[in-house]
Protein backbone atom coordinates (compact mmCIF):
# COMPACT_ATOMS: atom_id res chain seq x y z
CA UNK A 1 0.00 0.00 0.00
CA UNK A 2 1.39 3.58 -0.41
CA UNK A 3 1.42 6.01 2.38
CA UNK A 4 -1.66 7.74 0.70
CA UNK A 5 -3.53 5.06 1.10
CA UNK A 6 -2.39 4.02 4.85
CA UNK A 7 -2.76 7.30 5.71
CA UNK A 8 -6.41 7.50 4.79
CA UNK A 9 -6.78 3.79 6.48
CA UNK A 10 -5.80 4.99 9.81
CA UNK A 11 -7.15 8.60 9.43
CA UNK A 12 -3.77 10.19 10.07
CA UNK A 13 -1.26 12.35 7.92
CA UNK A 14 1.60 10.88 5.66
CA UNK A 15 4.43 12.00 7.47
CA UNK A 16 2.93 10.11 10.42
CA UNK A 17 2.61 6.74 8.21
CA UNK A 18 6.76 7.76 7.27
CA UNK A 19 7.23 7.99 10.99
CA UNK A 20 5.86 4.73 11.93
CA UNK A 21 7.71 3.02 8.96
CA UNK A 22 10.69 4.45 10.21
CA UNK A 23 10.28 3.06 13.73
CA UNK A 24 8.87 -0.35 12.58
CA UNK A 25 11.91 -0.53 10.83
CA UNK A 26 14.47 0.33 13.59
CA UNK A 27 12.26 -2.21 15.28
CA UNK A 28 13.36 -5.31 12.97
CA UNK A 29 9.89 -5.10 11.94
CA UNK A 30 10.37 -6.60 7.95
CA UNK A 31 8.65 -3.88 6.01
CA UNK A 32 10.22 -2.51 3.18
CA UNK A 33 9.03 -0.30 0.28
CA UNK A 34 9.25 -0.69 -3.56
CA UNK A 35 9.15 3.12 -5.55
CA UNK A 36 7.08 3.12 -8.66
CA UNK A 37 3.80 3.85 -9.76
CA UNK A 38 2.73 0.20 -8.31
CA UNK A 39 5.19 0.95 -5.57
CA UNK A 40 4.01 0.66 -1.71
CA UNK A 41 5.36 -0.39 1.69
CA UNK A 42 4.92 -3.89 2.22
CA UNK A 43 5.24 -6.63 4.85
CA UNK A 44 8.06 -9.54 4.58
CA UNK A 45 5.45 -12.52 3.22
CA UNK A 46 4.78 -14.65 6.21
CA UNK A 47 5.71 -12.51 8.88
CA UNK A 48 3.71 -13.12 12.29
CA UNK A 49 4.29 -11.28 15.66
CA UNK A 50 3.52 -13.83 18.37
CA UNK A 51 2.11 -11.32 21.14
CA UNK A 52 -1.16 -11.63 21.04
CA UNK A 53 -3.72 -11.51 23.61
CA UNK A 54 -1.83 -9.12 26.19
CA UNK A 55 -3.84 -7.30 28.56
CA UNK A 56 -3.27 -4.06 29.13
CA UNK A 57 -2.00 -4.39 32.41
CA UNK A 58 0.22 -7.41 31.30
CA UNK A 59 1.71 -4.96 28.82
CA UNK A 60 1.95 -2.23 31.67
CA UNK A 61 3.96 -4.88 33.76
CA UNK A 62 6.84 -5.95 30.58
CA UNK A 63 7.43 -2.13 30.49
CA UNK A 64 7.80 -1.61 34.29
CA UNK A 65 9.78 -4.69 34.42
CA UNK A 66 12.47 -3.10 31.74
CA UNK A 67 13.01 0.32 33.69
CA UNK A 68 15.97 1.86 32.15
CA UNK A 69 18.62 2.48 34.84
CA UNK A 70 19.64 -0.80 35.83
CA UNK A 71 19.68 -1.87 31.65
CA UNK A 72 21.76 1.03 31.55
CA UNK A 73 24.00 -0.04 33.97
CA UNK A 74 24.61 -3.31 32.49
CA UNK A 75 25.57 -1.97 29.23
CA UNK A 76 21.76 -3.56 27.61
CA UNK A 77 20.58 0.31 27.32
CA UNK A 78 19.86 0.14 23.29
CA UNK A 79 18.69 -3.77 23.50
CA UNK A 80 16.17 -2.74 25.94
CA UNK A 81 14.99 0.48 23.84
CA UNK A 82 15.19 -1.89 20.57
CA UNK A 83 12.85 -4.57 22.58
CA UNK A 84 10.56 -2.13 24.15
CA UNK A 85 9.70 -0.51 20.41
CA UNK A 86 9.20 -3.93 19.12
CA UNK A 87 6.47 -4.47 22.05
CA UNK A 88 5.30 -1.59 21.28
CA UNK A 89 4.04 -2.45 17.53
CA UNK A 90 3.10 -5.54 18.24
CA UNK A 91 0.56 -4.19 20.92
CA UNK A 92 -3.43 -3.46 20.23
CA UNK A 93 -3.43 0.53 20.99
CA UNK A 94 -5.71 -0.02 24.34
CA UNK A 95 -2.42 -1.92 25.27
CA UNK A 96 -0.27 0.37 23.98
CA UNK A 97 -1.59 3.47 26.00
CA UNK A 98 -1.20 2.00 28.96
CA UNK A 99 2.01 0.60 28.40
CA UNK A 100 3.38 4.04 27.26
CA UNK A 101 2.12 5.53 30.46
CA UNK A 102 4.37 3.55 32.43
CA UNK A 103 7.64 5.69 30.89
CA UNK A 104 5.45 9.17 31.99
CA UNK A 105 4.87 7.88 35.34
CA UNK A 106 7.43 6.02 36.90
CA UNK A 107 11.25 6.35 37.34
CA UNK A 108 13.51 4.16 39.13
CA UNK A 109 16.52 6.03 41.06
CA UNK A 110 18.29 3.29 43.26
CA UNK A 111 21.08 5.70 44.40
CA UNK A 112 20.10 6.55 48.08
CA UNK A 113 19.51 10.43 49.44
CA UNK A 114 22.65 12.63 49.46
CA UNK A 115 24.64 9.88 48.24
CA UNK A 116 26.36 9.54 44.50
CA UNK A 117 26.26 6.89 42.28
CA UNK A 118 27.91 3.91 42.40
CA UNK A 119 30.91 3.15 39.81
CA UNK A 120 29.67 0.35 38.19
CA UNK A 121 31.88 0.23 35.23
CA UNK A 122 32.38 -3.78 35.72
CA UNK A 123 29.01 -4.68 35.60
CA UNK A 124 28.88 -4.80 31.70
CA UNK A 125 31.59 -7.43 31.85
CA UNK A 126 30.47 -9.46 34.77
CA UNK A 127 26.93 -9.47 33.01
CA UNK A 128 28.63 -10.85 29.81
CA UNK A 129 30.43 -13.54 32.26
CA UNK A 130 26.86 -14.46 33.29
CA UNK A 131 25.51 -14.54 30.06
CA UNK A 132 28.57 -16.90 28.18
CA UNK A 133 28.73 -18.94 31.39
CA UNK A 134 33.13 -17.45 31.84
CA UNK A 135 34.80 -17.63 35.35
CA UNK A 136 35.70 -13.99 36.09
CA UNK A 137 38.88 -13.17 38.31
CA UNK A 138 38.11 -10.87 41.34
CA UNK A 139 41.00 -8.50 42.88
CA UNK A 140 39.86 -6.52 45.54
CA UNK A 141 41.45 -4.48 48.54
CA UNK A 142 41.69 -5.78 52.53
CA UNK A 143 42.73 -4.67 55.59
CA UNK A 144 45.54 -7.31 55.50
CA UNK A 145 46.33 -6.56 51.43
CA UNK A 146 45.15 -7.08 48.21
CA UNK A 147 43.15 -10.30 47.59
CA UNK A 148 42.48 -12.32 44.50
CA UNK A 149 39.53 -14.37 43.98
CA UNK A 150 38.29 -16.86 40.74
CA UNK A 151 34.67 -16.83 40.66
CA UNK A 152 31.74 -18.75 38.42
CA UNK A 153 29.04 -16.16 38.26
CA UNK A 154 25.81 -18.18 38.35
CA UNK A 155 23.59 -15.07 38.24
CA UNK A 156 23.91 -11.17 38.44
CA UNK A 157 21.27 -9.43 41.06
CA UNK A 158 21.46 -5.66 40.95
CA UNK A 159 19.93 -4.24 45.22
CA UNK A 160 26.80 -5.78 36.74
CA UNK A 161 37.66 -17.10 30.91
CA UNK A 162 37.31 -20.88 32.10
CA UNK A 163 33.85 -22.66 31.23
CA UNK A 164 31.76 -24.41 34.47
CA UNK A 165 29.48 -26.21 34.72
CA UNK A 166 26.16 -24.64 35.77
CA UNK A 167 23.95 -26.65 38.13
CA UNK A 168 20.84 -27.94 36.48
CA UNK A 169 18.05 -26.98 38.99
CA UNK A 170 19.86 -22.98 40.29
CA UNK A 171 17.25 -20.69 40.42
CA UNK A 172 18.56 -17.54 40.56
CA UNK A 173 15.58 -15.75 42.06
CA UNK A 174 14.64 -18.08 45.08
CA UNK A 175 19.02 -18.43 45.51
CA UNK A 176 18.99 -15.12 46.23
CA UNK A 177 16.11 -14.37 48.37
CA UNK A 178 18.07 -17.42 50.52
CA UNK A 179 20.96 -16.06 50.40
CA UNK A 180 20.16 -12.37 50.74
CA UNK A 181 18.68 -13.20 54.11
CA UNK A 182 21.55 -15.70 55.50
CA UNK A 183 23.84 -12.51 54.56
CA UNK A 184 21.87 -10.21 56.52
CA UNK A 185 21.25 -12.52 59.71
CA UNK A 186 25.27 -13.49 59.39
CA UNK A 187 25.83 -10.08 59.90
CA UNK A 188 24.61 -9.88 63.65
CA UNK A 189 26.86 -11.49 66.26
CA UNK A 190 26.32 -10.16 69.12
CA UNK A 191 23.22 -8.12 70.85
CA UNK A 192 22.99 -4.69 72.25
CA UNK A 193 20.49 -3.56 75.32
CA UNK A 194 19.59 0.43 74.54
CA UNK A 195 17.49 3.03 76.28
CA UNK A 196 16.30 5.20 74.46
CA UNK A 197 14.37 8.65 74.13
CA UNK A 198 11.16 9.40 72.77
CA UNK A 199 13.03 11.47 69.93
CA UNK A 200 15.58 8.66 69.47
CA UNK A 201 12.77 6.33 68.63
CA UNK A 202 12.29 8.49 65.41
CA UNK A 203 15.66 8.91 64.60
CA UNK A 204 16.41 5.23 65.18
CA UNK A 205 14.86 5.10 61.07
CA UNK A 206 18.33 6.21 60.04
CA UNK A 207 19.59 2.11 60.98
CA UNK A 208 17.31 1.11 58.66
CA UNK A 209 13.41 -0.03 58.50
CA UNK A 210 13.65 -3.43 59.86
CA UNK A 211 15.95 -2.55 62.90
CA UNK A 212 13.52 0.57 63.84
CA UNK A 213 10.32 -2.02 63.43
CA UNK A 214 12.07 -4.21 65.88
CA UNK A 215 12.89 -1.74 68.04
CA UNK A 216 9.45 -0.15 68.06
CA UNK A 217 7.74 -3.40 68.71
CA UNK A 218 9.45 -3.73 71.76
CA UNK A 219 8.75 -0.13 73.22
CA UNK A 220 6.32 -1.32 75.02
CA UNK A 221 7.01 -0.02 79.02
CA UNK A 222 8.50 3.26 79.76
CA UNK A 223 10.08 5.00 82.36
CA UNK A 224 9.33 8.32 84.21
CA UNK A 225 11.29 10.64 81.84
CA UNK A 226 9.72 8.51 78.50
CA UNK A 227 12.06 6.55 77.61
CA UNK A 228 12.02 2.52 76.80
CA UNK A 229 14.74 -0.41 77.02
CA UNK A 230 14.97 -2.42 73.96
CA UNK A 231 17.39 -4.96 72.69
CA UNK A 232 18.93 -4.42 68.77
CA UNK A 233 21.26 -6.84 66.84
CA UNK A 234 24.75 -5.50 66.28
CA UNK A 235 27.43 -6.66 64.48
CA UNK A 236 31.11 -5.73 66.08
CA UNK A 237 31.38 -3.39 68.77
CA UNK A 238 33.22 -0.85 67.01
CA UNK A 239 30.84 -0.70 64.46
CA UNK A 240 27.81 -0.09 66.46
CA UNK A 241 29.66 2.44 68.11
CA UNK A 242 29.91 4.87 65.01
CA UNK A 243 26.35 4.48 63.81
CA UNK A 244 25.08 4.83 67.43
CA UNK A 245 26.92 7.96 68.40
CA UNK A 246 25.16 9.85 65.59
CA UNK A 247 22.29 9.79 68.20
CA UNK A 248 23.68 11.45 70.73
CA UNK A 249 22.11 11.82 74.29
CA UNK A 250 19.10 10.17 72.78
CA UNK A 251 20.08 6.63 73.37
CA UNK A 252 22.42 5.33 75.58
CA UNK A 253 24.37 1.37 75.65
CA UNK A 254 23.04 -0.31 78.77
CA UNK A 255 25.18 -2.91 77.77
CA UNK A 256 27.46 -4.75 76.26
CA UNK A 257 29.72 -2.96 78.24
CA UNK A 258 32.44 -3.01 75.61
CA UNK A 259 30.01 -1.15 73.53
CA UNK A 260 29.77 1.48 76.43
CA UNK A 261 33.57 1.89 76.22
CA UNK A 262 34.10 2.49 72.75
CA UNK A 263 31.26 4.75 72.78
CA UNK A 264 32.85 6.62 75.67
CA UNK A 265 36.24 6.64 74.02
CA UNK A 266 34.70 7.95 71.03
CA UNK A 267 32.62 10.86 72.95
CA UNK A 268 36.28 11.77 74.47
CA UNK A 269 37.94 12.05 71.67
CA UNK A 270 35.58 14.64 70.17
CA UNK A 271 35.25 16.10 73.03
CA UNK A 272 39.12 16.50 73.43
CA UNK A 273 39.48 18.05 69.43
CA UNK A 274 36.22 19.76 69.90
CA UNK A 275 38.00 21.15 73.64
CA UNK A 276 41.36 22.33 72.11
CA UNK A 277 39.58 24.39 69.42
CA UNK A 278 37.18 25.60 71.34
CA UNK A 279 37.27 30.17 71.27
CA UNK A 280 38.29 31.40 75.13
CA UNK A 281 34.86 32.95 76.68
Amino acid sequence: MTAQALAAEFEVSVRTIYRDVDELSAADVPIYGDRGPNGGFELLDGYRTKLTGLSPAEAATLFLAGLPGPAAELGLADMLTTAQLKLTAALPEGARAAAARISMRFHLDPVGWFRGVDDARFLPMIAEAVWKEAAITIRYRRDAGPVSRTAHPLGLVLKGGVCFERPVDFDLAAFWTKASRAYEVGLYHGTAKLRVSPRGLILLDQLGSPLAQMVREQARMTDAQGWVSVRVPIERADWAARDLIRFGAEIEVLEPAELRLRLFDLARDLSQLYAARAPSS
